[in-house]
């Protein structure tokens, strides 16, 4: 099959049409890939930053959605021709932790596919020869994806797969950290710092929310008008001074902030932006450094939280969004600047990189 492929950090994909891709195994579905979003985790993976793409040759791709070529032995939840997204983790519902709500903490074998390996430890996929990994279990860069079948969500017929994609990460991220990790509540103020795909789906989180005052900020001020078209109330170039800036529209800070950068230094400016018992949330994938808070600010009152994937269960969250599409209060169209084929990834990957799109589709 055709798939782009990482053999070397720091290096371009290596678009090739030899890729070796195993049958599905048993709770397996191979599923024929329709689109895929180009998104920041897939840039790290390149850049040699990604706690799970250590291991090369790897595939990446993780935003995907495509519909079902064939099943497994004994798969119940999928059949050949279902339209469905691949979300980015599947949950048991059995262990310790799914018991009590706690799906980050899954216990399953299932959970091993964000490290690239199926149930058995081993990989479906091989590139001259040698075991090749999927990026966060899905590698969908590629024509196809052998995935675990829990982790598969039907998309109805109405929805565009290049844009049923998204959810899988950018948009069940964004509204996941306004509505599952920070639980925002209406009438408050928000701050969410970087305008890209995944903060375009906080501030659509911010408005369904109902937050009375949603202040952006991005370095580049080519994003900030598509953020006014999402509900931005207020704008901002942001720089080093942001704490004041946000302080100069919303007295005393806000209610609550979110980093969608994953940029160094930018989640203590965040976290100084919000009042005291203000509330910051972590969203974008963070780099492997320290974090500097001022011990006074988190004092009074304050809370940092983390936010694995929209700190939810997608299971349950991605039938939600897609009834929030279908009711027109979730746009997924506009958050698309481009559509490439696979031939063309390397170029949309540094269009992403350079901050010039807010999500790149790669369509099949």
């Amino acid at each position: 099959m055709r798939a782009a492929v990482l053999t070397e950090f720091h290096a371009p994909l290596a678009v090739r049409d030899d890729v070796e891709i195993d049958e599905p195994g048993p709770g397996e579905v191979l599923v024929r890939v329709a689109a895929s979003g180009i998104c920041g985790s897939d840039l790290k993976a390149i850049d040699g930053k990604s706690p799970v793409a250590r291991r090369l040759p790897a595939i990446l791709g993780h935003e995907s959605a495509g519909v079902v070529e064939r099943v497994g032995a004994g798969v119940t939840m999928a059949s050949p021709g279902d339209r469905v997204i691949i979300a980015m983790t599947g949950n048991c519902g059995r262990c310790e932790p799914c018991r009590r709500g706690a799906y980050g903490g899954c216990r399953s074998p299932i959970r091993l596919s964000q490290l690239g390996q199926m149930r058995d430890g081993t990989t479906r996929l091989r590139v001259d020869g040698q075991d090749a990994y999927p990026f966060i279990g899905i590698g969908s860069f590629a024509e196809y994806a052998v995935v675990n079948e829990e982790v598969l969500i039907r998309v109805p017929d109405a929805l565009p797969l290049a844009q049923a994609c998204l959810l899988a990460c950018g948009v069940i991220t964004g509204v996941g950290a306004v509505l599952n990790t920070a639980q925002v509540q209406p009438g408050s103020s928000v701050l969410v710092v970087g305008a890209g795909g995944v903060g375009l789906n906080v501030l659509q989180g911010a408005v369904l929310a109902g937050a009375a005052r949603i202040v952006i900020a991005d370095v580049n001020p080519d994003k900030l008008p598509l953020a006014e078209a999402f509900g931005a109330t207020d704008t901002l170039l942001s720089g080093e001074d942001l704490p004041d800036q946000v302080g100069k529209i919303v007295d005393g800070g806000v209610d609550y902030a979110f980093d969608a950068t994953g940029v160094p230094g930018v989640l203590a400016k965040a976290f100084a932006a919000t009042r005291d018992g203000g509330t910051t949330v972590m969203v974008g994938s963070p780099p492997n450094e320290p974090i500097s808070l001022m011990p006074q600010q988190l004092f009074f009152n304050r809370t940092l939280k983390g936010c694995a994937g929209g700190g939810g269960l997608p299971a349950r969250d991605l039938p939600r969004l897609i009834d929030l599409v279908a009711s027109g209060r979730l746009d997924l169209a506009r958050l698309i600047s481009a559509t490439v084929p696979l031939d063309g990834i390397n170029g949309a990957i540094d269009e992403v990189r350079a901050g010039r799109l807010a999500r790149a589709v790669v369509t099949f």
